[in-house]
C-alpha cells in the first residue's frame, strides 16, 4: 500500500451540508476502491489565486489515504465528474 493525498477544492456557492456531502462522497470512493483514510484536513474557505468558474473563493480539503497503486487513477476518474468540485489533485506522499 502506498500513501496518497487528495486535494479537493470545493465550490463556496453551496450550503454547508452539500459541501460535507461532496467530501463524504470522495471519502466513500476511496474506501470502496480499497483505500484506507488516514486523515482529513479542512482548511476552510480560502481565496483562489485566480477566478475559477467566476468564483474568487473556495473551500479546501486534504484527504490523506493509503491505497494500492491502481486506486489513484480510478479515483481521479470519479472525482473529475463530481458536481461542485472546482479543482482536485492526487499526489503520492513521501514514505516516512
Amino acid at each position: 500500500m502506498s500513501k496518497y493525498e487528495l486535494a479537493l477544492v470545493v465550490s463556496a456557492k453551496i450550503e454547508d451540508d452539500e459541501r460535507a456531502a461532496v467530501v463524504d462522497k470522495a471519502k466513500d470512493y476511496i474506501e470502496k476502491l480499497g483505500g484506507t483514510i488516514v486523515n482529513v484536513d479542512d482548511w476552510g474557505k480560502k481565496r483562489l489565486a485566480y477566478d475559477v468558474q467566476k468564483m474568487k473563493e473556495a473551500f479546501y480539503y486534504f484527504i490523506q489515504f493509503d491505497a494500492a497503486t491502481t486506486v489513484p487513477a480510478e479515483l481521479e476518474g470519479r472525482v473529475r465528474i463530481m458536481d461542485n468540485v472546482v479543482r482536485y489533485l492526487i499526489v503520492k506522499r513521501d514514505e516516512e
